[in-house]
């Protein structure tokens, strides 16, 4: 029987003891970092081995000792890939001699020589793991200056010269090596899957002809001005054919009238499924147009997946097993008491069949890959199995590592982190129902400083088409204001639904649903009327752009103000070359002051150390210390975005 005399604990980036990747940004180096000990007190080595998931030799790289058995070593993310990683220690013979050996010579013993012939013999059986030519030279060179020499002191500086020393460390034997299991995996995503500003928008709603739908050729003249604000992520409300059956009317009515679009969620018609466009918008030629403006303009298109389907869907006729049944027969419609949404088939995903649904489900995203879809907003990803998703995205990721997945997941907080922890790319957050400091400050917290921050990547949307919270119902421009400085500058991803810039913000009494939703009629607006936040928009997106600090979002750190309903946070890269400082006032209603308290190492100064502080809203610029004075005033400045600098 072997025992092991190392062991390997608590080894980082992990999550769930090895069961799913951690995520990292392709171009990074991965840290990787664990406890390695043995018993004894030998000399201990460490190094990390990794490869990319698909290639079957490891590359190796040495691991350094931090403090109390801790060590850490890193590999670099080359390619936009999945790898796996481990890490082995072994014992250093020649260094675990060494130690002992200056111990007696620095000791005063005289009698070494026994010590003396046992280091010589660690030489030779180096000697004999050398290649023939320079390096068994050298051990040949240190073994002749030892041949007869007795003094202890002159002795010792031969077996610790430096050049020795390293010979010996990688010609070592590894007999007794112990290497970490199961191997650990690490995701490389493309930089835009941490940061990235989306913009949502219903196609059909980009014209100026009321009650006439635009063709996807026509909403691409939009592009140029989403651009302009500064979005790189451009996202399609379902493009598909819509059902006639039960078709929506005004405000989710039941009751439709001739001329009722239809919700675009409720896909499917005799025009085609998932991998058809609705005869109002155009044919693919129109969505190929559409993705070419955009791309040339810097920007991507995101196409909604919703695996959902309307009763006048090809797949009912040609495969009604993919469906529940009642027991008199019918397919059951999608319910969420007391809601009713009869325009729309939810899948079984317990499908005698469901084999064949799945791959059906596949080549829906092959095909609109095919037509260069690298993003895919996922509908409703908690209401289907977790493994599904983990084998659908492992399987496309695996041909296309490109793509980008965002879970639109608004549910348990265990559900949400599963189908990240599965392989979603982005996710939806419960941050546009946190407003007050306590709220932020806590869900961020989670989310940047536990296990979270290893395969949790947000996306902060300040509103949806389901979604308008009462903060935005109630507190105009200052509101919207507000809340996507805090959205853009807390998290590196965020997006907004159209006619947000317009601080769109009626809604049906008493709930979070927008008045005459674009869900069930198209809308027509003036995109340029006057009290829009299109500067102020495009604004924060060039910041964002121009500071790296605000392109990452475990490095957020929150600071202390006196004064609930202002919140002072910092961003900062590792190096300190570009440190971001917000404050920001909460309440769109009212002025608010307040003492800032600045830990001087949080902006990189040191202790009773002045800095300066730029505004990059307003270009003033301020003498900060540990404690300063703010003052905003919602109808004129929501807030201060700050570049640090020692230099005025």
């Amino acid at each position: 029987m072997r025992f092991h005399h190392h062991l390997i604990e608590t080894v980082t980036p992990c999550v769930d003891h090895g069961r799913y990747p951690a995520k990292r940004i392709v171009g990074e180096q991965c840290v990787v970092e664990a406890d390695v000990f043995r018993d004894g007190h030998q000399v201990v080595c460490a190094a990390v081995r990794w490869r990319r998931a698909r290639d079957r030799s490891f590359v190796e790289a040495p691991m350094q000792p931090l403090t109390n058995d801790r060590w850490r070593g890193q590999f670099p993310l080359d390619e936009n890939t999945r790898y796996v990683f481990t890490v082995v220690a072994w014992t250093d013979p020649y260094a675990s001699w060494l130690v002992d050996f200056r111990k007696w010579v620095e000791g005063g013993r005289r009698d070494i020589g026994s010590e003396l012939l046992e280091g010589i013999a660690l030489l030779k059986t180096i000697r004999r793991r050398a290649g023939a030519g320079d390096e068994r030279g050298a051990v040949d060179e240190f073994l002749a200056r030892l041949d007869g020499e007795q003094d202890g002191p002159a002795a010792l500086a031969i077996f610790s010269d430096p050049k020795l020393c390293e010979l010996a460390a990688r010609l070592a034997s590894r007999v007794d090596a112990t290497t970490y299991a199961p191997l650990l995996e690490v995701v490389a995503d493309r930089p835009r899957a941490r940061c990235s500003a989306w913009y949502e928008m219903f196609p059909r709603s980009q014209g100026r002809a009321p009650g006439r739908g635009a063709t996807l050729r026509e909403a691409a003249a939009r592009l140029v001005d989403i651009q302009a604000m500064g979005f790189d992520v451009v996202y399609l409300a379902p493009i598909h054919p819509i059902g006639q059956a039960f078709r929506k009317g005004s405000n989710n009515s039941p009751d439709a009238d001739g001329d009722s679009p239809g919700s675009p969620w409720a896909i499917g018609s005799a025009a085609g499924g998932h991998t058809a466009i609705e005869p109002v918008l155009g044919g693919l030629e129109d969505f190929d147009y559409f993705v070419a403006e955009a791309n040339g303009l810097g920007m991507e298109v995101a196409l909604d997946f919703a695996l959902q389907c309307s009763p006048d869907h090809p797949w009912i006729s040609e495969h009604p097993e993919w469906f529940y049944h009642r027991p008199d027969g019918s397919i059951r419609y999608a319910e969420n008491p007391p809601k009713e949404y009869q325009d729309i088939y939810p899948l079984n995903f317990d499908s005698p069949d469901r084999e064949a649904m799945f791959k059906a489900i596949r080549e829906i995203l092959r095909f609109w890959i095919g037509h260069g879809v690298k993003i895919f907003r996922v509908d409703n990803p908690h209401t289907k199995p977790v493994d599904f998703w983990a084998w659908l995205i492992g399987d496309i990721q695996a041909a296309h590592p490109e793509v980008i997945f965002l879970a639109e997941a608004f549910t348990r907080p265990r559900m949400m982190q599963a189908l990240a922890k599965a392989g979603f790319t982005q996710s939806y957050t419960y941050f546009t129902w946190r407003n007050s400091k306590a709220e932020l400050t806590e869900y961020l917290t989670e989310m940047t400083q536990t296990s979270m921050r290893e395969y949790f990547r947000p996306n902060f949307f300040t509103n949806t088409p389901d979604i308008l919270m009462p903060i935005l119902q109630q507190g105009g421009a200052p509101a919207f204001k507000m809340r996507l400085l805090l959205a853009a500058t807390l998290s590196p991803a965020y997006g907004i639904y159209s006619g947000y810039e317009l601080c769109e913000n009626e809604a049906l009494p008493g709930t979070e649903d927008y008045r005459n939703s674009e869900k069930y009629e198209i809308r027509v607006r003036d995109w340029s009327r006057p009290g829009n936040i299109k500067g102020f928009i495009a604004t924060i997106n060039q910041i964002r752009r121009d500071n790296a600090a605000l392109q990452q979002f475990d490095n957020l750190r929150f600071l202390t103000t006196d004064n609930d309903q202002i919140m002072l946070y910092v961003k900062a890269t590792d190096d300190l070359r570009n440190v971001i400082m917000v404050a920001v006032n909460l309440d769109p209603f009212s002025t608010h002051e307040c003492t800032a308290f600045v830990a001087p190492e949080a902006v990189g100064v040191s202790a009773g150390e002045a800095y300066f502080v730029t505004d990059l809203l307003t270009g003033n610029r301020y003498r900060w210390a540990e404690r300063n004075y703010v003052r905003l005033d919602p109808h004129t400045a929501p807030a201060h975005l700050f570049l640090v600098s020692r230099e005025l």
